[in-house]
């Protein structure tokens, strides 16, 4: 090979392992385009439109939507208004401020779950709307789920609706030092019943639960962001996880220590390219949606989604 045309062949090579290491690429990871600024995601692909939704943190709730789940548009956000029933639970709530949505789909009927609150208060609430059809655009206001003040053992945040290996629904939420909550659902209502449970706690924050049961391994997996959100590229979020063969818990980490003293197990830490990973949701067992901060849009916090797998000691990883 001439002389020259070796040189030009090695730099071509220098260049490509830099930006390997500044924006690394996971073929596990979908290239996404279009609109995906977002905080605290949730997803779900809707039945019959084949349609992928994105909800998140936002005036009035976010929306995003996709045909073929890559490139996403924006649409109009859940609420126009303020609903009456917000100011009486969390006076401070400022306008149209919501946050960590959950979306799930039960018996025909989309439930979309939202908190409501200020920063750094455990004066929070809950709330519902419902649809039968998200791409119809028409939403029910529910009201209140739940709600917690400066006096409640929990703060009402971060909710995550899932269904256990028998059928019955359950409801994680909250976060930081009060930790992570547990409450059975009713299924007529789609609202708690009975006592709440504290099933994981973490020094240095803890917030964002999911929880998911794979049947292939028989396991509660317990998803939760701990660290420091909201900072952009000075957040120090982090995805991480515990498992449990009752949904009650106790959830264990892969050293066998408790999440409710202060065991997790990080998934993902982030990278050079996307800091802060967090307010993480799976869809099933096969697909983790996040947000992290972009180094390369001075910290905006954007969507990834990754498809989600499972190694031989069934524990879950994304690459």
């Amino acid at each position: 090979m001439p002389k020259k045309k070796k040189i030009i062949v090695l730099l071509l090579l220098s260049v490509m392992l830099l930006l390997q290491t500044i924006a690394p690429v996971s073929a596990s990871t979908w290239n996404l385009t279009g609109d995906t600024n977002v905080h605290d995601p949730a997803y779900i692909v809707e039945n019959g439109t084949g349609t992928h939704w994105v909800f998140s943190t936002g005036s009035g709730i976010q929306v995003l939507y996709s045909t073929d789940g890559k490139n996403y548009q924006r649409s109009l956000p859940i609420f126009k208004e303020k609903p009456a029933w917000w100011s009486n639970y969390v006076p401070n709530q400022a306008g149209l401020d919501v946050w960590a949505p959950d979306i799930f789909y039960y018996n025909g009927t989309y439930y979309l779950y939202y908190a409501i609150s200020t920063f750094g208060s455990k004066v929070s609430a809950i709330g519902l709307v419902t649809t039968n059809s998200i791409s119809g655009g028409i939403w029910k206001d529910q009201g209140l789920v739940m709600y917690s003040n400066d006096a409640s053992n929990y703060n009402a945040i971060d909710p995550n609706v899932t269904q256990d290996e028998k059928g019955n629904l359950w409801m994680v939420f909250g976060s930081w030092s009060n930790g992570i909550y547990i409450t059975a659902i009713n299924k007529d209502t789609m609202k708690p019943t009975g006592n709440s449970y504290r099933i994981a706690t973490k020094s240095g924050g803890i917030e964002a639960p999911n929880l998911v049961y794979n049947r292939d391994t028989g396991y509660y997996y317990l998803f939760v962001s701990i660290g420091k959100c909201c900072s952009g590229l000075d957040s120090t979020y982090k995805v991480a996880v515990g498992r449990s063969k009752s949904v009650l818990g106790p959830f264990y980490d892969k050293n066998g220590v408790d999440m409710k003293n202060g065991g997790a197990t990080v998934i993902d830490s982030g990278n050079v390219a996307w800091i802060g990973p967090g307010g993480q949701d799976v869809n099933g067992t096969s697909v983790i949606v996040r947000h992290a901060y972009s180094a390369a849009e001075n910290g905006a916090p954007k969507l990834l989604i990754s498809d989600l797998y499972w190694d031989a000691d069934g524990w879950p990883y994304y690459n």
